[in-house]
C-alpha cells in the first residue's frame, strides 16, 4: 500500500463560511420524535445553481427509470476499543486492515464525556494493552505526512474478535450519547469474511430503508453494489483521504457501463462510492472490475469520468470531500447549495440531512 497522491489544494471553504454548532445532528432522526424513521431526514437538491427542498422519501420522484445508484456495501465496525499505555488510559480507533494482517490505528485519549480527544502519536514500539490479554504494538507511521495513524500488529486474540467482543462505534463530541452498532449500519451493509469493514459508517446511505429501495426498484431505478472500507475521518486535521481497500465487481461494472450507454444517470451514494467507481474507470470512461487499494483523490482538476450525480451528507467547510463535490457539480453549485443549507437549518454529520447533486 502506498501513500495517497494528488493532495487536494487548500481553500475548499465556500462563501457560506462556517457551520453553526447547533446544526450538528446529535442523535439519529428516528430518535428525534415519534413516528420518524431513517428516511425522515431532509433532502436538499441541487441542479446546477438551482436549489430545492424535499424530504428523503421524495427521492423516487426525483430520479427516473434507467438511473443507477452506486451503493457501498461496507459494514461499519465497532472500531473503538479502550486500552492502556503504561498507566494511561487510551482509546484505540481501528481504521484499516492491511494485507499483512496489521491494522492502521489512531490512539486517542478519553475526554471524560464518553468521547475522545487527540493524542500525540507513537512512538515506535509503543505497547497498548487491550481487553482479553491482547497486545497491540505500534510499528511505523501510516504516512510520511504525519504520525496520527500508525501500522500496528496485534498478538493474542484476532482484531475482529476484539472488536466484536469489546468494541463500540467511533463517536465524536457533537453526538449526544453512545449508540448501538446497528444504528451505524446501512441497509446495504454486508459483513466481510476477513473482518474488514469501515471504521465509520458510509453515512450517505443511512436514510435508505428496505421499503424505499423497493419503491425505487419498482420505478426502474437500478443499484450497483461496490465496496470501499473507509478509515477514520480526517476532519480533525483536514488531511486528504488515505488509501483504502475497495472492490468493484464485474456485474456492477457492467451495470455502470450499460447505464452510461443507455442515457441513464450514474448517481453515487456517498463520497466512498465515488472513490470506488472512479478508481475502476479508465481514461476512456469505461468501468472495469477491479479490487485492491485506491489512493485516488477526486479533485476539480482531476474531474470525474463516470459519476453524473452524488447523494451525500453535508460536510465541514475544511473537508477535502468538498473538492470531490466540486468535481461532480462545480463550485457555484456547491456554494449555492451550502448557503441554502445553512440558511434553512439543515443538519450536518452522519445523523444529519442529505444533499442530492444532479446534472
Amino acid at each position: 500500500m502506498t501513500p495517497a497522491t494528488g493532495v487536494p489544494p487548500q481553500g475548499a471553504v465556500g462563501a457560506w463560511g462556517s457551520v453553526p454548532e447547533e446544526l450538528s445532528a446529535r442523535v439519529p432522526v428516528e430518535q428525534r420524535g415519534p413516528g420518524l424513521g431513517r428516511d425522515g431526514v431532509r433532502l436538499l437538491v441541487s441542479r446546477g445553481t438551482e436549489v430545492s427542498h424535499h424530504g428523503f422519501r421524495e427521492l423516487p420522484g426525483l430520479l427516473r427509470a434507467g438511473d443507477l445508484l452506486v451503493v457501498n456495501t461496507s459494514a461499519t465496525l465497532a472500531a473503538a476499543v479502550g486500552g492502556d499505555v503504561g498507566h494511561a488510559r487510551v482509546v484505540v480507533h481501528f481504521s484499516t486492515r492491511g494485507d499483512d494482517g496489521r491494522w492502521a490505528v489512531e490512539l486517542r485519549e478519553p475526554d471524560g464525556r464518553g468521547t475522545t480527544r487527540a493524542r500525540a502519536g507513537g512512538p515506535r514500539g509503543t505497547v497498548v494493552r487491550l481487553p482479553g490479554g491482547t497486545r497491540l504494538v505500534l510499528e511505523e507511521p501510516l504516512s510520511t505526512r504525519g504520525e496520527r495513524l500508525w501500522w500496528a500488529r496485534a498478538s493474542g486474540a484476532e482484531v475482529p474478535v476484539v472488536l466484536r467482543e469489546h468494541g463500540r462505534p467511533i463517536r465524536y463530541s457533537y453526538t449526544e450519547r453512545d449508540q448501538p452498532l446497528s444504528v451505524y449500519q446501512t441497509v446495504f451493509a454486508r459483513p466481510a469474511g476477513d473482518g474488514s469493514g469501515s471504521a465509520e459508517m458510509p453515512s450517505a446511505a443511512r436514510p435508505f430503508t428496505a421499503r424505499l429501495v423497493a419503491e425505487l426498484v419498482s420505478r426502474g431505478v437500478l443499484f450497483a453494489p461496490v465496496t470501499l472500507h473507509t478509515g477514520v475521518a480526517s476532519a480533525q486535521s483536514h488531511e486528504p483521504p488515505y488509501p483504502e481497500r475497495f472492490s468493484v465487481p464485474e456485474v456492477s461494472a457492467r451495470l455502470v457501463n450499460a447505464a452510461k450507454g443507455g442515457g441513464g444517470r450514474v448517481v453515487a451514494v456517498g463520497t466512498t462510492a465515488v472513490r470506488a467507481v472512479e478508481s475502476a474507470a479508465g481514461a476512456d470512461g469505461v468501468v472495469r472490475a477491479r479490487a485492491g487499494w485506491t489512493g485516488l483523490v477526486v479533485t476539480p482538476e482531476r474531474g470525474v469520468r463516470v459519476v453524473d450525480g452524488l447523494l451525500t451528507g453535508l460536510h465541514e467547510p475544511e473537508a477535502s470531500h468538498l473538492l470531490m463535490l466540486e468535481a461532480v457539480a462545480g463550485r457555484a453549485a456547491i456554494d449555492r447549495g451550502y448557503e441554502a443549507a445553512v440558511r434553512e437549518r439543515y443538519l450536518w454529520h452522519e445523523f444529519g440531512d442529505v444533499h442530492l447533486l444532479l446534472p
